[in-house]
């Protein structure tokens, strides 16, 4: 169930600024230190996390990283829910990963709010180049999602999934 989401507020607003300006930093110059100052971002970081420039956020904290995790180049995550990372997971070049979105209502959105949904990935998932996870959606463990796929419902653990939206292919041993 969606939650109501203010991202207009003067404490959001400030924050996304503040992370947006530290990403910006990291995107310029992916440096050790700039890489820390990211990783201070989220809720939780595990071990050997390896990020490639152009990562974006918009607050970070609600944000957990599992161990072994390798983000590639231009990664987007709009965090105003959380998203969970497990283990072992490889993100593709220019994933999106999305907890936001609108009304659909037209009344409804003239009040400019968001809704979100958090967003869960298993252990030993990759997520192929150009992939958008959309609010909501449970990814299993040892999932792989093909490269360009839309993911709008939960996805169950050990299978391949591709396509908009991505659908279950087969079973993977």
């Amino acid at each position: 169930m969606s939650e109501i989401f203010d991202s207009l507020s003067s404490e959001n607003r400030e924050r996304r600024s503040q992370v947006h300006d530290i990403c910006r930093l990291f995107s310029r110059s992916p440096s050790k230190g700039n890489l820390t100052k990211l990783k201070r971002l989220f809720a939780r970081v595990g071990s050997d996390l390896f990020v490639e420039q152009g990562f974006y956020c918009d607050y970070g904290a609600k944000i957990t990283m599992g161990d072994r995790v390798y983000i590639n180049v231009n990664c987007t995550m709009l965090d105003g829910g959380e998203i969970k990372i497990g283990d072992d997971v490889l993100i593709g070049p220019n994933v999106q990963i999305l907890t936001v979105n609108h009304p659909t209502n037209p009344s409804e959105r003239l009040r400019k709010t968001n809704l979100i949904d958090n967003v869960s990935i298993g252990n030993n998932v990759w997520i192929g180049a150009g992939s958008i996870i959309l609010p909501g959606v449970t990814i299993g463990n040892n999932v792989v999602v093909g490269a360009g796929s839309v993911v709008t419902m939960d996805l169950i653990a050990n299978c391949l999934y591709v396509g908009n939206p991505a659908d279950k292919i087969r079973v993977l041993d």
